[in-house]
């Protein structure tokens, strides 16, 4: 049997990174300055927030043994996730993943939304999170679904899997917040076997010329507060010219409430890996 692990996903000193070829010694971990009034400044969730950007190589992609936290952000989605959930979020998960089999890759599983919405074909999910956080909430939701679910560290766009080993892969609002799309989808591509599908939740550009300029100009600051989180990329096309052959696209505006109008875009589709 193909080990499902191929390296593990940290190493300690010169990690070469199978993208880019670009040594983790090389850029050394970020530096952050002493805040002014540190008592007060330095404890703010906010303040943290904004210094918990991921690392990124000139190329754009992350650096091997990033730590990823977004300790305001991710209370705030775990705190509000029922409500958009109830509002039609369940139902859109039940359509992703509707007729999956096999052994699963999920990136970014955020605090486990999916899990209860896998059907029993699924003979294994591999969730990966970043966010110790949700992370965390992601464990115990996969203690409680109907098939097994292991949850782990790590990145979309740098998987410490061998290549071809998935039967399927699931990303679920998750695309607009990786820091580079290619890379993250070349990973993918790289983790799935051929003929594999990848199954696509994202809120996307909209169509329409008014909400898309609005997006834009949200852009310049909505990644600081929402986790890296960009309002107006076209991630159908990124998926496209990552090889993939889209089978199925249903665009929908979920708007759950008026705050998330500059997201309120959406699609739910499959596509093939070659």
């Amino acid at each position: 049997m193909q080990e499902l692990w191929a390296t593990p996903f940290r190493d300690s000193t010169e990690y070469e990174n199978p993208l880019d070829g670009v040594r983790r010694s090389d850029y050394a971990p970020r530096t952050q300055k002493k805040a002014k009034n540190s008592g007060k400044k330095a404890n703010d969730p906010v303040f943290r927030e904004l210094l918990s950007a991921p690392r990124l190589n000139p190329h754009g992609a992350l650096v091997a043994g990033t730590t990823i936290s977004h300790p305001f952000f991710a209370r705030f989605f775990a705190r509000c996730a029922p409500a958009a959930e109830h509002l039609g979020g369940s139902a859109h998960r039940d359509e992703l993943l509707e007729g999956l089999e096999g052994r699963v890759i999920e990136v970014g599983a955020g605090s486990g939304l999916n899990f209860a919405h896998y059907p029993s074909s699924v003979t294994e999910v591999v969730a990966v999170e970043p966010e110790p956080y949700l992370r965390a909430r992601a464990t115990e939701a996969a203690g409680q679904a109907s098939v097994p679910v292991r949850v782990v560290d790590g990145t979309a766009e740098i998987l410490s899997f061998g290549d071809g080993i998935f039967d399927a892969a699931v990303a679920s609002l998750v695309l607009c917040s990786v820091p580079n799309q290619a890379t993250a989808l070349a990973e993918l591509s790289r983790v799935l076997r051929p003929g594999a599908e990848l199954r696509f939740y994202e809120h996307i550009l909209a169509e329409e010329p008014g909400l898309a300029r609005l997006q834009r100009r949200v852009d310049l600051f909505w990644p600081y507060f929402g986790a890296g989180c960009h309002t107006s990329r076209d991630t159908l096309r990124a998926i496209e010219q990552a090889g993939f052959s889209v089978s199925s696209c249903r665009r929908f505006t979920f708007r759950p409430c008026l705050l998330f109008a500059p997201v309120s875009p959406h699609m739910i589709g499959r596509a093939t890996r070659p």
